[in-house]
């Protein structure tokens, strides 16, 4: 991953954590809320390598960590991106080119932010957080997968193309 990519790869993310901030979440939606950020994040982890992954996870936790209206500590959110960042580029490799496939690019994205939910929740309890009921926070994570597969295949075409616009000459290849 060039540097040039990684660059505006933050950048990108960085507006999406705008947008998701000012906008979206204060959208109240039936069930749980939508996380346009976690969804742009997994969706671009997904297309690329594993050192990329790895990269992209650990950039867009640390946008999250030093968010001011999260309230975990500081790491958790890069912390838990990367491991989600290295175990869905290792398990993409087995499934294969998503341009293809479409159907499986939504739901693998969408099981990527449930995952990734989740995984902040558990790292959250080895921390001793009170983040409040079981069935309640439950209940958010999969109402938070229902909205990422009914806003997916609006979304994820755009990804792909924003992607391809940032490779170099020698990444083409």
């Amino acid at each position: 991953m060039s540097s040039f990519r990684i660059a505006s790869s933050a950048l990108f993310l960085l507006l999406v954590f705008v947008l998701q901030e000012t906008l979206i979440a204060q959208i109240n939606l039936p069930i749980a809320g939508f996380s346009l950020y976690l969804f742009a994040l997994i969706g671009l982890i997904s297309l690329e390598d594993r050192s990329g992954a790895l990269i992209l996870g650990f950039l867009g936790g640390l946008i999250l960590d030093l968010s001011p209206t999260t309230d975990s500590p500081v790491g958790q959110w890069a912390f838990t991106l990367t491991i989600a960042g290295y175990l869905l580029s290792t398990n993409k490799e087995s499934i294969g080119d998503f341009t293809t496939r479409p159907l499986a690019f939504v739901l693998f994205v969408s099981a990527g932010v449930t995952f990734s939910l989740f995984v902040y929740l558990f790292i959250g309890l080895l921390l001793g957080e009170n983040n409040g009921s079981l069935a309640r926070l439950v209940s958010i994570v999969l109402g938070n997968a229902f909205w990422t597969i009914l806003f997916s295949p609006v979304l994820l075409p755009i990804l792909p193309r924003l992607r391809r616009l940032s490779l170099t000459s020698r990444e083409r290849i």
